[in-house]
């Protein structure tokens, strides 16, 4: 079992949640972010003063999936949430980490099949 941490950006959640459920993952949790990466926040221009915003707006995704589904998911996470064809500095990151123990807990279940 592995936990997905994708941070991406807000207006690609909905591309994203779609395109999961096409390859059968349907469970996860979506979490406001806010942080920054290379690009160190972004200037703007707001009634003729330019300022900076230092940390950005993000969504992170944290989805459990059992190791059989793993590269599908991470591979459909990183076609959906790129911006343009080959994509772009802040389009996010994917985390994969070790899952070492699920408990379902409305029906009593455990391991792979809590997820």
């Amino acid at each position: 079992m592995k936990m997905i941490l994708a941070i991406i950006q807000p207006t690609k959640l909905r591309a994203v949640k779609e395109a999961l459920a096409k390859i059968g993952v349907e469970r996860l949790s979506v979490c406001d972010a806010q942080g920054y990466g290379r690009q160190r926040g972004q200037t703007a221009l707001y009634r003729g003063l330019e300022y900076k915003t230092h940390l950005l707006r993000k969504i992170v995704l944290e989805i459990a999936v059992n190791d059989d589904f793993l590269e599908r998911a991470v591979s459909t996470i990183s076609d959906a949430a790129r911006t343009g064809s080959e994509g772009n500095i802040g389009d996010g990151k994917i985390f994969v980490m070790p899952l070492h123990e699920a408990v379902r807990l409305g029906e009593p279940a455990t391991g792979p099949e809590a997820i």
